[in-house]
């Protein structure tokens, strides 16, 4: 706060300041000094030019030269500063002459810099025996010019005492001059033996300690660990840095006398013209002087003012928080940068030597799978001889007995043994399934190491110096998009040339109904593929990648289309057990005469949707069960069973519905070998409907139906269905194609 109680003149502290117009303040005895006298004749020209005349070589050699002695005029005697006067001599060593190549007049100005570093143009008076204004020269005026904004402000008949005491900042110097006095007289030395203490002479910044002259050598030699302490005067000695300003308490502030206009000695301020920006008297709206202007009351304005000077200070008081922590970040660099210095170049050797070190394990590694691979051909080529040797064994038995059952000539006991002969027979030759008879494992190693992308990493591993940029905008590689389906695969590639590192990519799909953008996908691949989505729908699909310094920018959009009806075949990831899949999962049987369910690959949520089962084996009437299902039915029991499945099931006269173990609407009509069951899930009326050889069976089964739902079947050993999909719905009970929403 020093710095702000100095007068930009003298350097020292305020004596009786004033304001000048342009708000800033200087002492009383200073403004005396840089006050300038002009003839009203050549007011027009600037301050510090004077035109060519006689009185330019008396000001001349009235006014010092450069390095000359100081003189009176130096310092005129009604500065009453005692540093102004004691310091005569160095403000003669500052002065700057302006000569006449520099000004283009022939006379000069002396001009004095202030110990804050600023000039002045101090007050020349007009040597003795100079020459009389020229006939006709109006009267003199007195001007003023500010030290720090150069702004000039002319003088009334007045004078100095035209401009406002500052008397809070007189206030304030007063108090901070008592405090630090307090502060002096206080500083002792924390270190001395004595009693008391000897006053301090310096303190160190680091160790926070005062010291005096002996304690400061025995105990803070300027050597060692202290060489780089900063050592400074105490608080409150001059040159230390920054005082308080605490103390005094009461001091001038309560010994004040209550402020009198500077125009009407008794009269007390007691408004505040706001067009002037100053505070007035009652006399002076009376005499008409402020009597047209903006007047408010000085309280009021007393409050406004305070409260907008808090708040702008509390602004002040932020920026200086902040400034302080970015200081102290900034120490903590320094150290920082010296400290991982030191750990690059312990961490690139220890990556160098942990890299020799992977590759020899990774060598080991390799060659252990090399075995292993070895080891298990070997195992299967073993396995599948047994097992096949086995099977062999066991149908060429069968066939031996088959073949004297045969020449047997008792047809009753032939007949006897015959069915269930033919069914030993028939299961016996559907264990050769195709593939049963082709080796499991080839005798070539599908190990291939590719050493030269890790060979030219090494021969250009150097230091990443990552950019403060983001990824540029990937490529859609339109040629690899594709949908298949309810599928779509999206492809993408980073453009050439792109140097900006990537950490990874967002893929972006909406709703197949035109709605918002959803996150599919994150990581590093350039190749996805979403499964699910709804058939007969178009998708908008975009990405952009990302790194350490944010968010790329979205590619360019792309339209995927789904298929307009579904194909799908049966999952064998999610069937039960017992379920036999051929035909590229698309015929079904089962090992167990109890029930077993098998679901479809595909799901439905929405549209219209029809395929056909057909029935290729039906032994002993058995009761299939044909709908759909939840993802998490129950599969070791009929279809319906349960609450997650919706099913029609039927026997060789009649069917049912089914649905919570809930059996409804029994209609005659069967199915035999041969025949075909229709299921039609119609999601945009939500129910359901089937059909057996083209004929619907019953009234629609189910009202009400919403959700997400697969294709269901229940079956056991004695039936085997083939499924048909990606049919079209049937002319006599297509509806009119609806509109994607």
């Amino acid at each position: 706060m020093e710095e702000e109680l100095k007068c930009p003149v003298c350097g020292s502290l305020f004596r009786e300041p004033i304001i000048l117009p342009c708000s800033h303040n200087v002492c009383l005895p200073c403004a005396r000094t840089i006050a300038v006298q002009t003839p009203e004749s050549e007011q027009h020209l600037p301050p510090l030019l004077h035109p060519r005349g006689p009185a330019a070589p008396a000001a001349a050699a009235a006014a010092p030269g450069p390095g000359a002695a100081a003189g009176p005029a130096a310092c005129p005697a009604a500065c009453p500063d005692s540093e102004c006067a004691a310091g005569g001599g160095d403000h003669a060593d500052k002065l700057s002459l302006h000569s006449e190549t520099d000004s283009g007049y022939g006379s000069y100005t002396p001009s004095l810099k202030s110990p804050n570093g600023v000039r002045v143009l101090p007050l020349v008076p007009a040597p003795p025996g100079a020459a009389a204004a020229p006939r006709g020269a109006g009267p003199a005026s007195s001007s003023l010019t500010c030290p720090q904004c150069h702004r000039s402000a002319s003088l009334d008949q007045r004078g100095l005492r035209g401009f406002q005491r500052n008397r809070l900042l007189e206030a304030i110097v007063q108090r901070y001059q008592q405090g630090r006095a307090a502060a002096a007289a206080a500083a002792k030395c924390q270190l001395c033996d004595r009693s008391p203490p000897e006053p301090a002479a310096v303190l160190c910044e680091q160790c926070e300690v005062l010291y005096c002259s002996a304690c400061q050598l025995r105990c803070h030699p300027a050597r060692g660990p202290f060489a780089k302490h900063r050592l400074t005067p105490p608080p409150g000695q001059p040159g230390a840095p920054g005082g308080d300003g605490s103390g005094g308490g009461k001091g001038a502030g309560g010994g004040r006398k209550v402020p009198t206009c500077a125009e009407h000695d008794l009269e007390n301020y007691s408004m505040y013209c706001v067009s002037c920006r100053s505070p007035v008297c009652y006399q002076c709206l009376e005499e008409g002087k402020h009597s047209k202007h903006d007047v408010k009351a000085l309280g009021a304005m007393w409050k406004q003012h305070k409260a907008q000077l808090s708040q702008a200070l509390n602004g002040v008081s932020d920026k200086a928080k902040e400034a302080k922590e970015f200081l102290v970040q900034l120490k903590n660099l320094l150290q920082q940068i010296q400290e991982n210095g030191l750990d690059y170049e312990a961490c690139l050797v220890a990556q160098c030597d942990a890299l020799v070190d992977a590759l020899t394990r990774q060598k080991a590694k390799l060659l252990t799978k090399v075995t292993k691979e070895r080891e298990h051909k070997l195992k299967v080529v073993w396995d599948q001889i047994n097992h096949c040797t086995l099977k062999l064994r066991q149908s060429t038995g069968l066939m031996e007995y088959c073949l004297e059952v045969i020449k047997e000539n008792d047809p009753s006991g032939f007949l006897q043994i015959s069915d269930a002969l033919i069914k030993r027979v028939q299961v016996s030759q559907e264990q050769w399934v195709k593939g049963a008879l082709e080796p499991k494992v080839s005798a070539e190693f599908d190990l291939t190491l590719d050493s030269e992308p890790l060979l030219q990493s090494i021969h250009q591993l150097d230091f990443i110096q990552m950019k403060c940029r983001v990824p540029p905008v990937p490529l859609l590689q339109l040629e690899k998009c594709c949908t298949r389906n309810n599928s779509v695969t999206l492809a993408w590639r980073m453009p050439p040339l792109s140097h900006n590192p990537v950490e990874g990519y967002i893929l972006e799909l909406d709703d197949g109904d035109g709605g918002q953008f959803r996150e599919v996908y994150v990581g590093k691949e350039t190749l996805c593929t979403i499964d699910g989505l709804h058939f007969n729908s178009t998708y908008n699909a975009r990405v952009k990648a990302f790194n350490s310094s944010g968010v790329g920018p979205y590619s360019k959009t792309v339209i995927l289309q789904t298929s307009d009806v579904a194909w799908f075949t049966f999952d064998p990831s999610s069937a039960h057990r017992d379920i036999v899949l051929s035909n590229d999962n698309q015929t079904a049987t089962c090992n167990s005469y109890d029930d077993r369910v098998v679901l479809g690959t595909a799901a439905f949520s929405k549209g219209v949707h029809y395929w056909e089962l057909h029935v290729d084996r039906y032994d002993n009437h058995p009761d299939p069960a044909f709908g759909i299902a939840r993802i998490n039915v129950v599969k070791d029991m009929m279809l319906g069973k349960d609450d997650k499945a919706w099913a029609m099931y039927v026997d060789n006269n009649r069917s049912w519905f089914m649905h919570c173990n809930s059996h409804t609407n029994r209609t005659e009509g069967g199915v035999s070998k041969g025949a075909t069951v229709g299921v039609l899930l119609d999601l945009n009326k939500h129910n359901l409907t089937f059909y057996i050889n083209g004929q619907q069976q019953g009234p629609p089964a189910f009202e009400n139906i919403e959700g997400v739902f697969m294709p269901a079947l229940s079956l056991n050993r004695n039936v085997q269905v083939t499924l048909h999909t990606g049919l079209e719905v049937p002319q006599c009970v297509k509806q009119p194609k609806l509109p994607n929403n």
